[in-house]
């Protein structure tokens, strides 16, 4: 790597969060919160890459536990083992599951779902009679459903999805009663019998839970009960549930849980409802929510659950750490508080190498489903990549990022630079871009004789192409701050594009459908595009 790129960031740099959000309030309902809230954080560790880790290194953590876009986490403890999954919506292969020792570490180990059977929401990762299965809601045209899937090996193979047939539900759990009998609890308080081998359905939808409900005066998104996570703890069931709506003001998504001696009911909600809340927008993490729990190596219980970073919506729900603490009326309560400042961590297991490199030589096949997804791939998608000789060939699809199924990354921090040699053939065009969802992206193509401008989601300016059908092309993104610099040298040299971007209104809460803004790449039109020397560095711009 040549210098003046290793100048990009240093890559081990502390991170410090400075500046809490300003303005009011949100009205009466945040006149419950007597305390302002803590002072941020002073920094992270760093990875090779500047990528931010939450182990401190010194026995204690920092959220976010594993950063980027990791919503609605679905969390398995299988011996000393732990393993834990995401919402991918969009994204193939999907389903990526990660693999961890200490609940602090985490490792990526390979994806589930490799068929794109719609938008994949709030999955459930379970372990029955030796075989591990996953609950798989999606949105779909011409209909929603939920499939399971199963597999003997947590890395697979999995099974092809098989279709439930529950087309007006969302976010299942796995659940096995007293007598016996295996269930699957569902969005809206209700829930269904599944046969015993857990792949079909063993009777009708029943509603069995009415949650509980907030103040009429809170700010909220809508009420939207969701995410029932069932955990049989003692002598107790407990269900946890998601209510608030998911987006929407920080205030809105919130933690609530119920017990019962039966998974039959009847069930008693907790009297200090809702037990994760953000109070104030001026909170490290807004739209807490969703919720499971799981035990520590050390007998200690703590919960997974997502939520934004303060004003950083554009990186999607990311998986945060809450202890728990069980108490004498056999209730319990999260107390992390907002989870802004460093937390003690979890005692005993054996630590595991955390996340994965986002840089890219294009050395090895292409890591499809752990580090590069397409966006809503057709079935022979994966046809169109090649890895030879250090480059990834990538065909031409379509005429812009909109219609062409780009290859993209999830970066987990607030400022980052990437960059890539790009050639093209004759006819061809390609670029980098940060993508959204196909009708909310930004980024910078070229074809040989034109660059061409991507914002809003819309092709815009084509000034002159100076470098012909090859370039190193490299984006910064500071902070929701984007500018593009152009090499025609291998990046000895650069020129700075006149157009810089703002891009911190590329997220759910403008656009819908609970993404995040994902760096990747692209090729279009005729030919394939070949790309070189991918390079990623996270940095912290207030450290010289």
């Amino acid at each position: 790597m040549k210098s003046d790129r290793r100048d990009i960031v240093r890559g081990a740099a502390l991170l410090s969060l400075t500046g809490l959000m300003g303005g009011a309030g949100a009205g009466a309902a945040l006149a419950q919160s007597a305390v302002a809230p803590a002072p941020r954080a002073t920094g992270w560790r760093r990875d090779g890459e500047g990528k931010r880790i939450a182990d401190l290194g010194n026995g204690r953590f920092l959220n976010p536990l594993i950063s980027g876009d990791r919503p609605d986490p679905a969390v398995l403890k299988d011996g000393e083992d732990y393993y834990v999954t995401f919402s991918t919506f969009d994204a193939y292969p999907g389903l990526l599951i990660w693999h961890s020792r200490d609940l602090v570490n985490w490792q990526p180990l390979k994806p589930a779902l490799h068929r794109n059977i719609g938008s994949v929401w709030a999955p459930s990762l379970h372990k029955d009679k030796g075989r591990y299965l996953l609950y798989i809601p999606v949105k779909a045209q011409p209909q929603n459903d939920i499939f399971v899937a199963w597999a003997d090996d947590i890395e697979g193979p999995w099974s092809d999805p098989i279709p439930l047939g529950l087309h007006d539900h969302i976010d299942p759990c796995h659940a096995v009663a007293e007598d016996g009998s295996r269930w699957l609890f569902l969005s809206g308080g209700d829930r269904v019998r599944l046969s015993d081998d857990n792949l079909s359905l063993a009777g009708e939808v029943e509603h069995v839970y009415d949650p509980w409900r907030y103040p009429s005066d809170w700010i909220v998104e809508g009420f939207s009960p969701e995410g029932p996570k069932i955990h049989q703890i003692g002598d107790w069931y407990y269900m946890i549930t998601a209510v608030g709506g998911t987006a929407g003001p920080p205030t809105g998504h919130m933690v609530i849980a119920a017990r019962s001696k039966s998974l039959h009911g009847p069930w008693e909600d907790h009297p200090g409802n809702p037990i994760v809340r953000t109070t104030d927008n001026r909170e490290a993490w807004w739209s807490r929510g969703h919720a499971s729990l799981v035990q520590a190596p050390d007998g200690g219980w703590w919960s997974l659950y997502h939520g934004y970073e303060n004003d950083f919506w554009t990186l999607g729900r990311q998986c945060l750490m809450d202890p728990v603490r069980f108490t004498g009326d056999g209730w319990f309560e999260m107390t992390g508080g907002d989870l802004s400042q460093p937390i003690e961590a979890p005692g005993g297991g054996a630590k595991v190498p955390h996340g994965m490199a986002l840089s890219d030589d294009f050395s090895r096949p292409l890591a499809l489903g752990t580090k590069w997804s397409f966006f809503k791939p057709a079935d022979d998608e994966a046809d169109r990549i090649s890895v030879a000789n250090d480059t990834l060939h990538l065909k031409g699809k379509g005429d812009a990022p909109s219609s062409g199924s780009p290859l993209l990354i999830t970066a987990g921090d607030r400022s980052y630079a990437f960059e890539c040699d790009i050639e093209i053939e004759p006819g061809g065009r390609a670029g980098l871009i940060l993508f959204y969802d196909d009708k909310l992206y930004a980024g910078l193509g070229f074809d040989e004789d034109r660059f061409v401008t991507h914002q809003y989601g819309i092709e815009r300016a084509r000034p002159l192409n100076p470098h012909g059908r090859s370039m190193r092309m490299r984006v910064t993104n500071d902070r929701n701050i984007v500018v593009f610099d152009t090499s025609g040298d291998g990046g000895r040299t650069w020129r700075r594009f006149d157009r810089g971007m703002e891009v911190s209104g590329y997220h759910h809460n403008v656009r819908g459908d609970f993404l995040m803004l994902r760096p990747g790449l692209y090729a279009a039109r005729q030919g394939t595009a070949k790309f070189r020397d991918f390079t990623f560095r996270a940095f912290d711009p207030d450290i010289a």
